[in-house]
């Protein structure tokens, strides 16, 4: 029987790697369906894989420690025990990402990963009889389609480049390092070919645009490392310096940072908002909450009222994809929590479905299951608008960073008493009183979202929130 496939699941949108940590099971070893045989770290979650059918794990192709992409074989299932353990491409040809992973403690999953079942693998052929398909082949174990997508555009042969990928596998940034050392390294076959373009001494694309939106004259492996790869500037490092490697949370997160900064051209704009109202809800319900067990903190509120607001602003709400604007349908907002170390933003999706308490309720439980670990990859996918609250640490004001696949970002900031000049709506005459108050930061793609919409979604959003509504 065919033995089965284990990939490594895509667990998250923006997630495109994952990194072994730990392999549960040995090779020889017995193993149930759904039962877990290794645990994988990403930047957003750690998970246990389960196995996708009952068997004997035959074969280990990834070692721990290592990371692949999305969708490579780390592992083979013989379901009926029997099969032995043979090299096999750690790279599954292009096909729909498997999905499933479980959360960090040992629940079982209620559903299971669809497993790919492959066929045995063939004998060679003799190499004499076919040394074309025997080089084919050998290029196609050696690298990924990607890799061998972007030697064909440059006219590379790829077993000219050193791999420095799992069995010496070339690797995508091998690629591109290969096409950066200059024209030796980009010298065409034999075959005539049109001359190489010089390449530019930096990824800055110029004004005018190319083909399916690359600037023109700009290799496409270049254009794609300036958006995709992030390369740190080191430093001189003193003898009183202490030097320790980032873990892989703080170096993915590193390089969305870098990104999301590369892409969108950012701007942000400020507004001050008045909690008054809200205080006057919150005392009024207090009782009646916590007999429900209910905790709704000043971020539940922000949450309802910018859920609803986005109703009213598309552009707010949606993302930009190449040359088109991709409008969400839902409003899937994002909250940020402190791991301390650390960052998540677990998503309220249809948060605009939810009432105040119901809102309340599951950003407790996203918050205390993030710090937990235990979080599944769902619960940190599909946002459409950010929340950060810097302000619960003491901080008045902040500028994020939009994350990727979004248009905008809210900072709150600190919540505090302050003499401010009011006005009776009655008689116009101004009066001091203590309120407490806020300033919020949206942060903005402004692509897609001009200062002028902005604005007006602040406003908008100041409004709801100083005249919250009691039955919200």
């Amino acid at each position: 029987m065919a033995r089965i496939e284990v990939p490594m699941p895509q667990i998250g949108e923006s997630i495109a790697e994952g990194t072994v940590s730990k392999w549960l099971k040995r090779i020889g070893d017995v193993v149930g369906r759904d039962e877990p045989i290794l645990e994988i770290s990403t930047d957003k979650v750690d998970a246990e894989i389960p196995a996708p059918a009952a068997g004997v794990l035959v074969e280990i192709a990834v070692q721990e420690g290592e990371t692949v992409g999305v969708g490579t074989i780390v592992a083979f299932i013989d379901p009926d025990g029997t099969g032995a353990a043979v090299h096999a491409p750690m790279v599954v040809a292009p096909a729909p990402a498997v999905t499933a992973a479980v959360p960090i403690d040992t629940s079982t999953p209620d559903e299971a990963p669809e497993a790919t079942v492959s066929a045995p693998t063939p004998p060679p052929p003799p190499v004499a009889a076919a040394p074309v398909a025997a080089e084919e082949e050998r290029a196609r174990t050696r690298s990924t389609p990607v890799v061998r997508r972007i030697a064909e555009e440059h006219g590379i042969d790829v077993e000219a480049v050193t791999g420095t990928g799992h069995g010496g596998r070339v690797t995508k940034q091998d690629i591109l390092s290969f096409i950066e050392k200059g024209p030796a390294a980009l010298a065409a076959p034999a075959a005539p070919a049109a001359p190489a373009r010089p390449q530019p001494s930096a990824p800055a694309p110029p004004p005018s645009q190319g083909p399916a939106g690359i600037p023109a004259g700009l290799p496409s492996g270049l254009w794609d490392t300036f958006y995709r790869e992030v390369q740190h500037p080191e430093y001189h490092v003193r003898s009183a310096d202490r030097v320790e490697p980032m873990d892989k949370i703080r170096r993915l997160t590193a390089e969305h940072m870098v990104l999301a900064k590369r892409v969108a051209p950012h701007v942000h704009s400020f507004i001050e908002i008045d909690f008054s109202a809200i205080d006057r809800i919150r005392a009024e319900s207090k009782a009646r909450w916590a007999a429900q067990g209910a905790r709704v903190s000043y971020t539940a509120f922000v949450v309802w009222a910018v859920s609803r607001v986005l109703r009213d602003f598309p552009t707010v709400n949606s993302a930009v994809s190449g040359n088109n604007v991709i409008f969400r349908g839902n409003v899937n907002v994002g909250v940020a929590v402190d791991l301390d170390p650390g960052l998540i933003v677990p998503v309220v999706h249809d948060a605009d479905h939810l009432g105040l308490v119901g809102i309340g309720n599951r950003i407790v439980d996203l918050a205390t299951r993030a710090r937990e670990r235990k979080l599944m990859p769902s619960e940190i996918q599909g946002a459409t608008f950010t929340i950060t609250n810097p302000g619960v640490l003491g901080t008045l004001v902040g500028m994020p960073i939009i994350p990727k696949g979004t248009s905008a970002i809210l900072g709150t900031g600190a919540i505090e008493k302050r003499v401010v000049v009011v006005v009776d709506p009655e008689t116009g005459t101004d009066s001091t009183a203590i309120r407490n108050r806020a300033y919020f930061s949206l942060g903005y793609d402004h692509r897609i979202v001009d200062g002028a919409d902005a604005a007006r979604f602040l406003a908008r959003l100041k409004e709801t929130l100083e005249s919250f509504p009691s039955d919200a």
